[in-house]
């Protein structure tokens, strides 16, 4: 039953929120009484509820401007409409949705739309890299390394992929010191076989050349094999392996060839003199993934970790001791690296029979076959850090377990980059 007042402000009648009268003794469900002749159905429960929401203090004044009879059976205004024929709701309009962290900084899963900076031009055998590590991504060419970091670090790219060692050449060490420098995490790792080509403009033959151009460990890795195809060439050291081929074939230079990919080839235009003339078909180059923010460590599949530190004692004592914490809880070392202290190089020591001892100071680059999931890890990470005056992580990731052989590495750059 309905009840009416009168209200204080106003002449207007006011009726109260209609009451849910409950039958439980009888076993039947909750029936709903609305005024002016509105079913119980759920439909109208639901406009019911939006109309007593829209009111603060949940009374609704009757419409009493449309006749002066008094009826008390008048159906209310609604934001100054009359309802009584029919009750609509003004549905609400769809707001913008606040951006998140995702919107930011996608990262949509196997590499789709992903922004990868790399180091070098197309065909580069980091782009290869890329294109493997994320495929189909957005690969996004660097002149240097440092500005693949700082891509990364100001949103220009999601993902950076940079080599930081090869099978022949040893260590980039380069990138182990912007490693320290930048804030960015080592996200995954990818291994790609190196499968180097003598490239030289259509028509060239190998007699006519006098010079070959490529980047400094392409040119260590083939010297051998130019040596027994009887070249006798000067060798020019270029940035990289795909600029010396971009190089040659944009400045049309007919006695110069350059060592680079087949996909190299293929982008400018040049032909394959020799294919496969690196001294070693083992020839591996491991690049690692970089982003923003760290990946969460699992112990579901293989992890490594790499890490760097520093240390003040004396002579190799606490490097003894770090090793000791890994090998004591059966931790395999895959890479220890050392490398100057950018900001202490030199360490002065104080001896009184002999006067003051220089000491060169150095940073330990150490990766490890472990989660940071794992206890052992843990715990090998928390002994660590007692001897060392310095310790970070720069990312605990899952290896690259693709198996690879030396016949298929000649179409593996080929086919990688071409994804990308």
């Amino acid at each position: 039953m309905e009840a009416t007042m009168q209200s204080p402000f106003t002449n207007q009648k006011l009726y109260k929120v209609p009451t849910v009268r409950c039958s439980a003794a009888m076993g039947k469900a909750a029936s709903v009484f609305f005024p002016n002749g509105m079913g119980s159905n759920r439909a109208d429960w639901q406009s019911m509820c939006a109309i007593i929401n829209s009111n603060s203090a949940g009374l609704i004044p009757y419409n009493s401007s449309s006749s002066g009879s008094g009826d008390d059976t008048k159906a209310p205004l609604i934001n100054g409409h009359d309802t009584s024929a029919t009750l609509d709701i003004v549905p609400v309009p769809k707001l913008p949705r606040p951006l998140s962290i995702s919107d930011l900084s996608p990262a949509p899963m196997h590499g789709s739309e992903l922004r990868v900076a790399y180091q070098g031009v197309p065909g580069a055998y980091s782009e290869a890299a890329a294109g493997k590590a994320y495929p189909k991504c957005d690969a996004i060419p660097c002149d240097q390394f440092e500005v693949a970091f700082q891509a990364v670090e100001l949103w220009i790219a999601d993902r950076a992929v940079l080599p930081v060692e090869n099978s022949l050449g040893g260590s980039i060490h380069r990138n182990y010191d912007l490693l320290l420098r930048h804030r960015l995490h080592i996200v995954g790792e990818v291994q790609l076989p190196v499968h180097h080509c003598l490239l030289a403009l259509p028509g060239v033959r190998k007699e006519c050349l006098t010079r070959v151009m490529s980047h400094p460990q392409a040119l260590a890795q083939c010297e051998h094999t130019l040596t027994s195809l009887g070249l006798n060439v000067a060798r020019e050291a270029f940035d990289d392996t795909a600029g010396a081929a971009e190089y040659v074939a944009t400045n049309g230079l007919r006695d110069t060839a350059a060592i680079a990919s087949s996909r190299a080839a293929e982008l400018y235009g040049l032909e394959v003199l020799a294919d496969g003339i690196q001294d070693d078909s083992g020839n591996v180059t491991r690049f690692v993934m970089l982003a923003r923010e760290p990946v969460v460590p699992r112990t579901d599949r293989p992890f490594k970790t790499s890490i760097v530190f520093a240390h003040n004692g004396e002579g190799t004592s606490v490097l003894f001791k770090v090793l000791a914490a890994f090998a004591f809880r059966d931790i395999s070392l895959t890479k220890i690296e050392s490398r100057p202290h950018r900001s202490q190089p030199i360490r002065l020591v104080d001896d009184a029979d002999a006067g003051t001892a220089k000491h060169f100071e150095y940073m330990f680059y150490i990766d490890f076959q472990a989660s940071l999931a794992e206890p052992r890890a843990q715990n090998a990470l928390a002994e660590v850090q007692e001897y060392t005056s310095f310790l970070r992580v720069l990312g605990s990731y899952p290896m690259d377990m693709t198996p690879w052989s030396s016949s298929s590495s000649s179409t593996s750059a080929s086919s990688s980059g071409s994804s990308s």
